[in-house]
């Protein structure tokens, strides 16, 4: 079994940890015990302020306030939700600059219910001027994500999933990669990181271009004008629908293009299940995104 990514994000933390005297880890008791095998010497830059979400992204400011640079990990809602104000004020109006890592996605405690699920994540982190935000496919590209925004002199927002695409895109982040090439006439699909193996295996046998990326802001405009073609492009997001859809639409506003949005939209669903069922409640597996993906293909060729 692979690597998830919550494991690779301890090792790669503990080793920015080791390598920079300045890089702290911040947790509210989540993720504390992953780091009880760190080596002495950094064990007092991993900061664990209990269950205070606010507290935990004040704490982070200041450290970061005082040169520091901080990483912060906790499940979505309760790093980016519960405590919005916090990196609204903190980090982004005081001008200082941190990684937030989340883990769950949007489904992988699905049998802890609507409090540890936040589908809406991306969509909030996008209302911040300066933030880079990450959806990396694999853990690779998670390492890859966590190691160049620790080296940035920017904010970035590192979302990690429990679903993983079998291969990593051979681009740096960020990059429009073409995973798949149709006619110039047919369909563009963009898919945006862990939903990547889904939407190749919907779009067999069809004459659909499939496109990829792992930071859906800011998009990669220039890549992405360059890749697409025909008059119509799908954004696929392992999140709330339409989230992406901006960045996107502003990238292409030279062009007569139509663009849809397949994501999450209802998050409001009162089944816990498995990540598997959850994922094909929203239409987000193979099965759903092929009878989505159907019907604009059938639009174009009429």
């Amino acid at each position: 079994m692979s690597e998830t990514m919550r494991d690779r994000f301890t090792n790669v933390a503990t080793d920015l940890l080791l390598a920079d005297k300045k890089a702290v880890v911040v947790l509210a008791a989540l993720g504390a015990s992953s780091f009880t095998d760190a080596p002495s010497t950094v064990r007092s830059r991993i900061i664990d302020v209990g269950i205070r979400e606010q507290a935990m992204i004040g704490v982070a400011g200041g450290l970061a306030l005082e040169g520091f640079r901080p990483i912060v990990m906790s499940y979505t809602p309760f790093l980016v939700e519960r405590p919005f104000e916090q990196i609204k004020l903190s980090l982004t109006h005081q001008g200082v600059h941190a990684t937030l890592v989340s883990i769950g996605g949007s489904w992988d405690a699905s049998t802890e219910g609507r409090t540890h699920q936040a589908p809406e994540d991306v969509a909030v982190m996008s209302t911040l001027p300066g933030w880079t935000i990450h959806v990396p496919g694999t853990s690779d590209e998670a390492e890859q994500a966590l190691r160049l925004a620790h080296d940035s002199a920017t904010s970035h927002y590192i979302r990690l999933s429990g679903d993983q695409n079998a291969a990593s895109a051979h681009a740096q982040p960020g990059v429009i990669t073409i995973l798949r090439r149709g006619s110039d006439h047919g369909m563009t699909v963009l898919a945006v990181g862990p939903v990547a193996d889904a939407v190749l295996e919907a779009v067999e046998g069809t004459d659909a271009t499939v496109l990829y990326t792992n930071v859906p802001r800011p998009i990669d405009a220039d890549g992405l004008r360059a890749s697409v073609v025909g008059s119509e492009i799908v954004v696929v997001e392992p999140y709330l629908v339409g989230s992406s859809v901006p960045p996107v639409a502003a990238a292409l506003s030279d062009r007569p293009m139509r663009i849809r949005a397949i994501g999450v939209t209802n998050p409001e669903l009162a089944h816990y299940g498995t990540p598997r069922e959850l994922r094909a409640a929203h239409g987000l597996d193979a099965d759903g995104l092929r009878a989505a993906l159907e019907h604009g293909i059938a639009q174009i060729a009429s």
